[in-house]
């Protein structure tokens, strides 16, 4: 898959890139019965208030439904198409099952048109395919990994994103997820084999402030260039570094302060974390 640039028409066009879908993809359209819609919340919560700053705008997307959990067991599927997604950086295919029934899943690279693609406790090893990490080998490549069995995979779902099956230890694997984190997961937790597509997609460069824009993300704002009103570390004269520690504008601590819940028992399933 190619990086595709632009002539330096422009200063923004010089610094532009973007990946050249048009080897991969093999449908513009999505499937129209695994589609919704989607409003845009511009960072607003049901009461109306900011939540999330710097957020609003952006084109209008639809929703492509994501079949995360891979429940149809023992039940082959072909897959028909792989497309592009607005909601996320990874390809996504669209695959038809035996019975008839329409599913979109995450495309793995390698995954190709015409291919078959399984969820079984006796699926073979190749990309696509979802097992129980009971059922993988160790030293295997995974993505869209199960935190609790039957819930869907969460981790690893991102262009280009691999977690690698460790080892296996009484009724857990030791994964080591993209971050570098190595965690334990159940065994009776699904994951795909594989790693995502789409890899080139961390090589490419925005080029403009407009794109950040289309993507729904408004210009995010310096809290030292703030008033003092609106950000603890604002205000000065002249220009000022601040002073103080790194702070939110609520005043949690921005750098190196813990932020994990100490009752919280996810710790205990960290065999190895990010940060050494």
């Amino acid at each position: 898959m190619a990086i595709k640039t632009y002539k330096p028409t422009t200063k923004s066009r010089r610094t532009t890139s973007v990946v050249d879908y048009s080897e991969i993809l093999t449908r513009k359209s999505p499937e129209k019965s695994l589609t919704k819609g989607k409003k845009s919340t511009g960072g607003r919560n049901n009461m109306g208030r900011v939540t999330v700053r710097f957020r609003g705008g952006g084109n209008k997307r639809s929703y492509r439904l994501i079949d995360f959990k891979r429940n149809k067991v023992d039940m082959p599927a072909t897959v028909r198409s792989i497309e592009y997604d607005p909601n996320r950086s990874a390809f996504i295919a669209l695959v038809n099952y035996e019975d008839g029934t329409k599913a979109y899943i995450l495309a793995p690279h390698g995954l190709t048109v015409g291919q078959t693609v399984i969820s079984s406790d006796k699926a073979e090893i190749k990309p696509g395919n979802t097992l129980k990490l009971k059922n993988i080998p160790d030293g295997i490549e995974i993505h869209n990994v199960e935190l609790m069995p039957g819930k869907g995979g969460i981790l690893a779902r991102s262009a280009g994103q691999v977690a690698t099956l460790r080892s296996k230890d009484g009724d857990y694997a030791q994964v080591k997820l993209p971050s570098g984190e190595v965690r334990k997961i159940h065994l009776e937790c699904r994951a795909t084999i594989g790693q995502i597509g789409n890899l080139d997609y961390m090589n490419t460069s925005l080029g403009k402030a407009g794109k950040k824009r289309y993507l729904g993300f408004r210009p995010h704002v310096r809290g030292v260039v703030q008033n003092p009103v609106d950000h603890p570390m604002g205000g000065g004269e002249g220009r000022s570094s601040g002073g103080g520690h790194p702070v939110s504008p609520w005043g949690q601590l921005a750098k190196g302060k813990l932020t994990r819940h100490p009752k919280k028992p996810s710790g205990r399933f960290i065999v190895e974390r990010r940060k050494k």
